[in-house]
């Protein structure tokens, strides 16, 4: 049985980031709401409670029976973690005079320990947290504190419980805390006892092995986009049931330049049985006079259903529908995050399995973004697919603003190639999470010659991010974009005008609509 860590999460805004960084260490982990959990078997090798947004001294505060868990494994708490189980064991921790937020450095060491093996006197860590821990219980003992605080790390005494406590009032899985990542290995492996078996290849083997157990001789029908996710999802299935896997590629008349043409390529050179679906036109006359982002989203998301479940009925003996879906879909599906935030629909399903009545088989559900690539790399999947920026589902109809029209669309197809091939050309493709061109529904004055000209105008947007839920706008050469507006205004007729997007999310998106 393969070894894992159980993260309860208290509703912290960086619980994914602690599960990321235990996966970075090659274990193995699952988020679990801290009210509904599984019980702890052999496999289970630690618990980590993690941080949350209540206070332990409010009304509200979240509760959890810790005599299921203390003494079960070894136990790290997490800043709310930690400030529980020092009150749950009869500590004394009060509402901070003032909310402890941002850097701090542990510059109080008061014994060593295997936790803080290589830990640096004075460590920089992240703190955010409004209680403090006055008083720890009596059976625990400290480790290390700040200038500020007294409590930073504490432990529980060696004959206290059946298996170690370990609690921090920062957070290691921030990068502000430099030697955060140390720490959580600290904890797994000479704590824990974790073997750090969780590697690419081992979930390559077990998926497969899965996959053709669960899936048997019976046939999958699969949507693919073109990007990573549901391109490595495919792969894992069609080396687990060969032809039994049978793709559908919309062209939805929203793709960038060739990209239809060119990706279907590279699925039949993957060895996928793919049917390419030329849908162009109906998506266009369905954005026919649709100004309004929600109503266009939902107009494309509508009529993909449709003509996904058109060409469905065409095939004979499918049992299953193949998902590209990623952990943090399923993480936001569910209620992880504490009673006080509103749930996310599971945006990746869109209905089709109802209307299909088809069973789900989904490869990734447990991989974040990154391991989806390290896996896809496993694989060996072209690194043109592997390595290409994320892409919205709504493709160029969310990157038109006002109406979708066929005219519009191969304008901003040309425009959006020239800035990508740049991109790439210059060797700026890689170093930036996601490029795109944007139309605008504005005209502008411009000159071409002797004649004065009346066109369109388009912003470029190129920003850097991890996983899409923050971003900052890429700092690109002033020379490199210069020679795209250059190019964008002489070649694509229709176009005079070409602005850079300099937009943080937040507050701002990183697409327009």
């Amino acid at each position: 049985m393969s070894e894992k860590i159980l993260i309860l999460d208290f509703g912290s805004q960086y619980t994914q980031l602690i599960a990321r960084r235990v996966r970075e260490l090659n274990i193995f982990c699952e988020i679990f709401p801290f009210n509904h959990y599984p019980a702890l078997d052999e496999s289970v090798k630690g618990v980590i409670l993690s941080g949350s947004p209540f206070s332990v001294t409010d009304e509200n505060a979240l509760h959890i029976d810790l005599q299921q868990i203390i003494g079960k494994v070894p136990v790290l708490g997490v800043c709310y973690g930690a400030q529980y189980i020092a009150q749950y064991y009869g500590g004394q921790v009060q509402r901070s005079l003032k909310r402890e937020y941002g850097k701090a450095h542990l510059s109080r060491r008061y014994r060593d320990d295997r936790f803080l093996k290589d830990i640096p006197e004075g460590d920089q860590v992240w703190m955010s947290h409004g209680d403090t821990i006055i008083q720890i219980p009596e059976q625990f003992e400290l480790l290390a504190g700040t200038n500020s605080i007294e409590v930073a790390a504490y432990k529980s005494k060696e004959a206290a419980f059946e298996a170690p406590v370990y609690c921090i009032q920062f957070h290691p899985e921030v990068t502000h805390s430099l030697s955060g990542k140390q720490l959580l290995q600290n904890f797994l492996y000479d704590i824990a006892d974790c073997k750090g078996d969780w590697t690419p290849a081992h979930f390559v083997e077990n998926a497969i092995a899965e996959l053709r157990q669960k899936v048997g001789s019976e046939h999958v029908l699969m949507g693919l986009s073109g990007g990573v996710d549901s391109t490595v999802a495919a792969e894992l299935l069609h080396r687990a049931i060969g032809e039994g896997l049978i793709c559908f590629f919309i062209d939805n008349g929203l793709l960038r330049k060739n990209e239809f043409e060119e990706v279907l390529d590279s699925y039949r050179t993957m060895g996928l049985r793919v049917v390419g679906i030329d849908a162009r036109q109906r998506f266009w006359d369905a954005l026919s006079g649709l100004t309004n982002p929600e109503d266009k989203r939902k107009a494309i998301g509508r009529l993909f259903i449709e003509v996904f479940e058109e060409e469905a009925h065409k095939i004979e003996q499918v049992q299953w529908l193949g998902q590209g879906t990623i952990y943090p879909d399923v993480i936001e599906s569910v209620s992880v995050h504490g009673p006080s935030v509103t749930i996310k629909s599971h945006h990746n399903v869109g209905g089709l399995p109802d209307k299909l009545k088809l069973k789900i088989v989904e490869p990734l559900r447990m991989l974040f973004k990154d391991e989806v690539r390290r896996v896809g790399e496993e694989l060996g999947i072209p690194k043109n697919i592997l390595h290409r920026h994320p892409f919205p589902g709504p493709g160029l109809g969310i990157r038109i603003l006002g109406e979708v029209t066929p005219e519009r669309v191969a304008l901003l197809q040309e425009a959006d190639a020239i800035f990508i091939n740049h991109l790439k050309k210059s060797g700026l493709y890689e170093q930036v999470w996601q490029a795109g061109v944007v139309l605008l529904p504005i005209y502008s004055v411009g000159v071409m010659g002797d004649e004065r000209t009346y066109e369109q105008a388009v912003a470029l947007r190129a920003v850097n991010s991890s996983d899409g839920m923050t971003a900052e706008w890429s700092r690109l050469p002033h020379d490199f974009l210069a020679a795209v507006s250059s190019e964008i205004i002489n070649h694509v007729k229709g176009i005079n005008r070409v602005v850079y997007d300099i937009s943080t999310k937040p507050p701002s998106t990183i697409e327009w609509e």
